[in-house]
């Protein structure tokens, strides 16, 4: 094996010494400025694959992901690969990379409206010679919408994971929530009341994705009309939508708030376990 090495007056290739993960060691190098100075100046300036993989760890009733972001290198996701072999309860979610190249040295931050924390706040896109950051998110069990947003503050990827991605048959929702104690009580009486009392935990832990499920069905079993899917469905920001739309249907009575229990418990079946909201009877 021999390296290709930049030179004042041209280039030459070198004899590599000795292979490893991360290096590849020459034993009687030739050192050239130029090659220093280029090297400081390309690297400011080059786009680069990126990898993202996710995993997940789930303890009671929180959610653990852990997001790493690295230039593309497969060494790099053999060490992430062998630092997660020591995570008990660490599963890896398939998730698709990045469409577009990536500034190598800008910063990126995570976005996740659920979230509790996200920690760092930021991760810079480097080369390393040790196992890639990553972001550590603690957030409660629901599906995961996820950004990445980098200097300029344009999203540069997005991803959906949903929780029977990462709740299986073997890992019910009901032996997750419970993680063996007493399962909670849920909630009784009319629908709405049910509804009015997690109106506060529905706008913080609904995704975006079930709020646009969530309108069609409304639309579709006539508790709303085509004006007032379309008034909500232009606005962007995920809690004001959700926020507009429990209070269009609370408005409506409790026919409609029992038919959109039933529907989000169609659409997000965890959530509702979480919410402690009973699935009604069909309204006649």
């Amino acid at each position: 094996m021999k390296i290709l090495h930049v030179e004042e007056h041209g280039v030459s290739l070198e004899e590599v010494h000795e292979v490893t993960r991360f290096h590849a060691k020459i034993l009687h190098p030739k050192f050239s400025a130029i090659s220093v100075i280029l090297r400081y100046i390309f690297s400011w300036n080059v786009d680069v694959h990126s990898e993202l993989m996710l995993y997940l760890t789930v303890k009671k009733q929180t959610l653990i992901p852990r997001l790493y972001l690295f230039p593309s290198n497969p060494g790099q996701i053999l060490a992430v690969e062998e630092q997660e072999s020591k995570f008990q309860g660490s599963k890896r979610i398939p998730i698709t990379r990045p469409e577009q190249s990536l500034k190598l040295n800008s910063s990126f931050r995570l976005n996740i409206p659920c979230s509790t924390s996200i920690f760092p706040p930021r991760i810079h896109l480097i080369h390393r010679d040790t196992t890639p950051s990553f972001f550590k998110v603690v957030m409660e069990i629901t599906g995961i919408e996820m950004e990445l947003i980098g200097d300029d503050e344009r999203t540069v990827w997005k991803e959906i994971v949903p929780t029977d991605e990462y709740i299986t048959e073997t890992h019910s929702t009901s032996a997750v929530l419970g993680a063996g104690g007493p399962a909670e009580s849920s909630l009784t009486g009319p629908a709405e009341q049910q509804l009015r009392s997690v109106r506060t935990e529905f706008v913080k832990r609904v995704s975006g994705p079930v709020l646009n499920e969530l309108l069609d069905g409304l639309l579709q079993h006539t508790v709303i009309n085509q004006e007032e899917m379309e008034s909500v469905k232009v606005i962007a920001e995920r809690t004001e939508k959700a926020r507009d739309i429990i209070d269009m249907v609370l408005r409506k009575g409790n026919e409609s708030c029992s038919r959109m229990i039933n529907l989000l418990g169609e659409l997000d079946p965890c959530l509702c376990s979480l919410l402690q909201i009973n699935s009604v009877g069909e309204p006649t």
